[in-house]
């Protein structure tokens, strides 16, 4: 009850503190180039300039934000990626040589390539079927509710709720873990399904694919829901069936918001962390990029230079995604 209170009084002195900021700068802007009651040029004059800064003072805290945790954290990034472990010597290119000659970002590298071939894919394409099934029954909002649901969940959560579907127990003794169970039930074998090299990446993967699907069947929904009927029932006339209308008519139209989707979730992959952490913490050859730089940064004495070297890799793999991304979205807009 102590953190719930804290909680809720953190949020009622936000919130009041932002209307006093916004309140209280306007005020003062008021007073000091005031229009009500004056007439000519200095009514005009001072109306322009209340109208060039008012919109600063509402953009004002986000850049400064942005300019703290993240602009900020971007340049001191490079800057320490060239220095060594302490942060204070200048060694040049050293991080990265040693980056790209270390077995274990290698790996990393190949497993962020394994989730970016996996992970947008099967998230993108069973939103896409669940919205296009869910607009065809009565009670469609009720799962596409369920569906959304693990949205809601952070990583770590979602991990907790996994880690016992794949938990294991020894041969002969009760299965907790629903996978074994069905397995044993089988008359398989149990097996510590995230401690199999290779394999356990993709029993990683499904956990972000079972949180991003919610993610993916809103968007392309609400896609499905703006194609024109008239395309649609043009097509029935013409006696397209099912699956013609789907691919041929439909998609078609959608192919720039599942664009958007699809590099949305890429983004997102590039920088998981989270799930790998508290399913595996890299073990068994399950490491990735974001998981590895925190490891180099903050343990085994901490390693400012190579963590930074590596967060410096990931920002420039995320980069030309994310503006391609914004582009396709601004194309998007532009369209409706």
């Amino acid at each position: 009850m102590q953190q719930l209170l804290f909680a809720i009084i953190t949020m009622a002195a936000g919130v009041l503190a932002c209307a006093a900021y916004f309140f209280s700068t306007n005020w003062i802007l008021d007073r000091l180039f005031p229009s009500k009651g004056l007439t000519g040029p200095l009514a005009s004059r001072n109306l322009r300039i209340t109208n060039a800064i008012r919109p600063w003072l509402f953009l004002g805290p986000a850049l400064f934000s942005l300019t703290i945790y993240l602009i900020y954290p971007v340049i001191a990034s490079v800057w320490l990626s060239l220095h060594d472990r302490a942060g204070e010597n200048f060694v040049g290119l050293n991080n990265f040589i040693w980056m790209f000659n270390d077995g274990e970002f290698r790996q990393s590298i190949y497993n962020n390539f394994l989730w970016l071939l996996v992970v947008p894919a099967a998230a993108t394409f069973f939103g896409l079927i669940i919205a296009a099934l869910t607009d065809r029954i009565w009670w469609g909002n009720i799962a596409k509710t369920l569906i959304f649901m693990p949205m809601a969940i952070s990583f770590v959560g979602a991990s907790v709720i996994w880690k016992f579907i794949y938990d294991y127990r020894a041969a002969g003794t009760e299965q907790i873990g629903i996978l074994n169970a069905i397995v044993v039930y089988f008359g398989g074998t149990p097996e510590a399904w995230v401690t199999l090299p290779f394999w356990n990446n993709f029993f990683l993967m499904v956990i972000l694919i079972w949180i991003q699907t919610g993610f993916a069947m809103v968007i392309l929904s609400a896609a499905l829901r703006g194609i024109p009927e008239e395309t649609i029932e043009a097509a029935v006339i013409d006696g397209a069936n099912g699956f013609q209308i789907f691919f041929k008519i439909m998609i078609p139209q959608m192919w720039g918001t599942i664009a958007v989707v699809w590099t949305t979730i890429t983004i997102l992959v590039l920088k998981v962390f989270d799930i790998v952490l508290a399913m595996t913490n890299g073990q068994w050859q399950s490491q990735v990029l974001a998981n590895l730089m925190f490891d180099w940064m903050f343990r085994g004495g901490g390693d400012f230079g190579r963590g930074a070297a590596i967060a410096v890799i990931i920002m420039v793999l995320v980069i030309p995604i994310m503006i391609w991304n914004i582009r396709n979205a601004t194309k998007e807009m532009e369209g409706h």
